[in-house]
């Protein structure tokens, strides 16, 4: 297995041969951050499993900084078995960023922004609404970096309570995180393989028609624990609960 301390930059694509550019701002950040030299070494990564080590040849900085690599070895990380999609309550300042980072590094695999009822943050369909998705897209691509992630998880488009009944009625398993009902987390008959959604609700709660909608299409409301979680915190903690409860971290 290659060295896992070694630094991810994401390319659009990996070259088919031997050598390779890194440009753009991931040549920024490598060059001026990182401040990588000529014989150091290096990941890539397409985003979706593909992986490459590579070496530094040479290091350009500057506005047009660029880094030339040469490939050493190749692989591909295959998705887990059971993906899990966040659908995540949108919030208030930056704890919908901070939500969507921890749950990168915990390892979701598509993060679903979700207008909840009771959710303070409103995201339009115009311009305002476009950057604050990127800025979740943006935070998703930098944790996954950071945690070298082979995957980095799909940010979709925002959707309503009803358009997420519907993709939990798609999947193989859907759960609602709520503090206050009696059927635990550990009592879920996890499935090995397919799609799980877990849903977070806003700092507010989950409304109670919000819940009879998604219950309604199949999902199970349960709790994680006798404590009350922020809506930026709640996924990862699922996350990890999974991880050891079916063999995502095997």
């Amino acid at each position: 297995m290659p060295d896992t301390t070694l630094p991810v930059f994401l390319a659009d694509a990996l070259p088919e041969g031997t050598h390779a550019v890194l440009d753009g701002e991931e040549a920024r950040h490598a060059a001026t951050v990182r401040r990588l030299r000529a014989g150091e070494r290096l990941v890539l990564s397409d985003g979706a499993g593909g992986m490459a080590r590579c070496v530094v040849e040479v290091v350009q900085a500057g506005r047009d900084a660029h880094l030339t690599l040469t490939i050493e070895e190749r692989w591909t990380e295959e998705p887990p078995g059971l993906r899990v999609h966040v659908a995540q309550a949108l919030a208030k300042g930056d704890r919908g960023e901070l939500a969507v980072e921890l749950a990168t590094e915990a390892g979701a695999d598509a993060i679903v922004p979700w207008r909840a009822a009771r959710s303070i943050a409103r995201w339009d369909d115009g311009p305002r609404g476009g950057k604050a998705l990127a800025r979740w897209r943006a935070t998703a691509r930098a944790a996954a970096k950071q945690a070298r992630r082979a995957h980095v998880p799909e940010v979709t488009e925002p959707v309503g309570t009803r358009e997420l009944a519907e993709l939990a009625a798609t999947m193989s398993l859907a759960v609602v995180l709520e503090s206050d009902v009696p059927d635990r987390f550990t009592d879920l008959d996890l499935p090995d393989t397919g799609d799980l959604l877990l849903v977070v609700g806003p700092e507010g709660g989950i409304t109670d028609e919000e819940l009879a909608a998604l219950t309604a299409a199949g999902a199970r409301a349960v709790r994680l624990g006798t404590t009350v979680l922020r809506t930026s915190t709640a996924a990862a903690v699922a996350l990890g609960a999974l991880g050891t409860l079916t063999a995502r971290w095997l």
